[in-house]
């Protein structure tokens, strides 16, 4: 059985070392003394190897629980924990002042109020994977350009695609040390052309209107979860970002005026920009068929926060993949994804209805300026672009039904 608080918290010492045993690895060390150590066992590299994860009740069960988990991350990625924990407190020495790691953090530290959430993670959650272990201990100014090559190389053995991102993102790093007088040049300039060329990969995306009515008749005889028919349903009468429109919350709809209003912190946009419009909403003006579509769901998913929760749970909204994976089990693996909705509107308002592109890039909830150079408000225009939206929804049933739509500015 797991270990519990209780059984933690009433554990006695005796002559010798007691083990109570969590799970996946991690047990309590009672020491005849009466000190209580996390511990976590793991294999690696064909041997068995132990891990300190704190002092009980300093580290409580939950938090030791989450430091296991991590650990089993870093092994599942090839990666040895105790590594890493040397490498940070090697870092954090005083002859580790300019270590790459503490030049790493440092410049993370200062950049991270420019990124986004998921960028900021994303980068130091594979500097933690990938690079720390093999030269986060190192001063910055002994490391070489081979030394960055074979922490390259390892991560090319995993992904291309990673490899060259994490390039990129050491170079900023030696240019950050050079600019701080910590390194002399950066490395990963002598670089060019060691790792193999990355294939270019754009959202595959459906643009051509008769296509689009194929896809449409798809969609209205999926026979997935009604959740999922839902959001595909929806996608293309909103056209925003798969996980903007997977967490949306029935709180943020007002279906009388036909409106969605989305926080500006669930965009993705630059953490500067969220900060400086704090508070603000996107509006999403909602044609009668998404209104109509929406009223349908809300008698099944009405009492739960998300509009499209979990099938397991509705305490959390359904897995960012399954957009994705019913298009594939639809037939339309690599040719059509969640995101390429997007450019579908954009491309076809555009081409074939001729919408003003102001309107079109302020509904994709990119930046939009004014002749003035003022950022359009979430109002602005809003009458036209209700009209828009309206027209677009219309624009996909003649489509799907095979009648002729007028462009939008044609009509009177």
């Amino acid at each position: 059985m797991a270990l519990t608080d209780v059984k933690a918290r009433n554990a006695k010492p005796s002559d010798k070392q007691v083990k109570l045993y969590d799970s996946d690895g991690l047990f309590l060390l009672v020491t005849p003394a009466g000190g209580k150590w996390w511990r976590f066992k793991y294999r690696f590299g064909g041997k068995e190897k132990l891990l300190a994860l704190g002092t009980y009740p300093e580290i409580t069960l939950l938090e030791a629980r989450h430091r296991r988990d991590e650990a089993r991350k870093l092994v599942a990625n090839g990666v040895d924990p105790s590594a890493v924990k040397k490498a940070v407190k090697a870092a954090k020495s005083e002859g580790g002042a300019n270590s790459f790691e503490v030049v790493a953090r440092e410049w993370h530290t200062k950049f991270t109020p420019t990124w986004s959430d998921s960028y900021t993670n994303w980068v130091l959650r594979r500097l933690e994977q990938y690079v720390f272990p093999g030269i986060g201990s190192r001063p910055i100014a002994e490391l070489k350009g081979t030394d960055i090559l074979k922490v390259l190389r390892r991560i090319e053995e995993v992904t291309l695609e990673t490899a060259h991102r994490v390039k990129f993102v050491i170079g900023q790093i030696f240019r950050y040390a050079v600019g701080s007088g910590r390194a002399e040049r950066d490395w990963t300039a002598d670089l060019k052309g060691q790792l193999p060329v990355r294939s270019q990969k754009h959202h595959s995306a459906i643009t051509d209107p008769k296509e689009v009515a194929g896809l449409l008749r798809a969609i209205d005889v999926y026979t997935g979860t009604y959740t999922v028919k839902c959001a595909l349903r929806l996608s293309p009468l909103v056209f925003l970002r798969p996980g903007e429109l997977r967490q949306a919350e029935w709180s943020e709809f007002n279906l009388e005026a036909a409106e969605w209003n989305i926080p500006i912190e669930r965009l993705k946009l630059k953490k500067r920009v969220k900060e400086t419009r704090k508070g603000e909403k996107h509006l999403v003006p909602l044609a009668t068929q998404a209104v109509t579509l929406l009223k349908e769901l809300q008698a099944l998913t009405g009492e739960s926060q998300y509009v499209f929760p979990c099938v397991r749970s509705f305490a959390r909204p359904m897995s960012n993949m399954a957009i994705n994976g019913a298009l594939a089990r639809m037939g339309y693996k690599g040719e059509m994804t969640a995101h390429g909705f997007r450019a579908m509107a954009r491309t076809i308002l555009d081409e074939e209805l001729q919408a003003r592109v102001d309107f079109i890039e302020h509904q994709l909830a990119h930046a939009v300026k004014d002749p003035n150079g003022r950022a359009y408000n979430r109002t602005a225009h809003l009458a036209e672009r209700k009209k828009m939206m309206q027209q677009w929804a219309d624009y996909l049933d003649g489509l799907k039904h095979g009648t002729k739509v007028i462009p939008l500015d044609a009509t009177p």
